[in-house]
């Protein structure tokens, strides 16, 4: 599902690229993410293996904590679809710390801190509800943490969009257009899967 998704996602930030008259082509390289854009490119192994390693540590953290755990602890309480939300917006509030970091490194404005703040809340929130829904339809965090681990470490990490002006430019478009079409097709899945379980 992912590779689908990302790969519909590289195809359309290339094809906005050539549109607006910059070709780009695609690179592999690790590279820190970053909202501002990253100069660091690292094509040695061990950049890879690193990558793939703290990526695992991360998602598996991730995972456990906010699709495992929440999840797991709130539905004693509350329906699962509001024990998934409250997961995803906490997960969602967990992310600000990327446009607070640009921010106090001097790398945007206070104004922009806080509209990437928002959206990244918004994004990672939608992501936090694909995860969790993903969890409902499985009975575990494999899935949802297989296609975390695809976000991560290659559609943001490894796989660049690398044009005359620069490399990754529109990375939240793709980020974002993956995530949507993933989203959807969560959605029709876990409501075809609910309309039989209440047939």
């Amino acid at each position: 599902m992912g590779s689908v998704c990302f790969a519909v996602s590289f195809g359309l930030e290339l094809g906005i690229l050539a549109l607006q008259g910059n070709p780009a082509h695609l690179e592999i390289y690790i590279s820190s993410f970053s909202l501002t854009g990253s100069q660091m490119k690292n094509t040695d192994f061990v950049f890879f293996l690193l990558c793939v390693l703290f990526n695992i540590i991360n998602v598996w953290m991730e995972e456990g904590v906010f699709r495992g755990l929440f999840i797991e602890t709130l539905s004693e309480t509350k329906p699962f679809t509001q024990a998934n939300f409250i997961a995803a917006f906490l997960f969602g509030i967990w992310h600000i710390v990327m446009p607070i970091r640009s921010y106090v490194n001097g790398e945007m404005s206070f104004a922009a801190m806080v509209l990437m703040g928002i959206g990244y809340i918004i994004l990672a929130g939608i992501m936090g509800i694909k995860w969790g829904l993903l969890y409902r339809i499985t009975g575990n965090i494999w899935v949802g943490l297989g296609d975390h681990l695809l976000n991560n470490t290659v559609a943001t990490n490894m796989l660049h969009v690398v044009s005359s002006t620069g490399a990754d430019e529109l990375q939240i478009v793709r980020i974002m257009a993956a995530q949507l079409i993933s989203f959807a097709f969560v959605m029709v899945v876990y409501c075809c899967r609910n309309r039989k379980g209440n047939g």
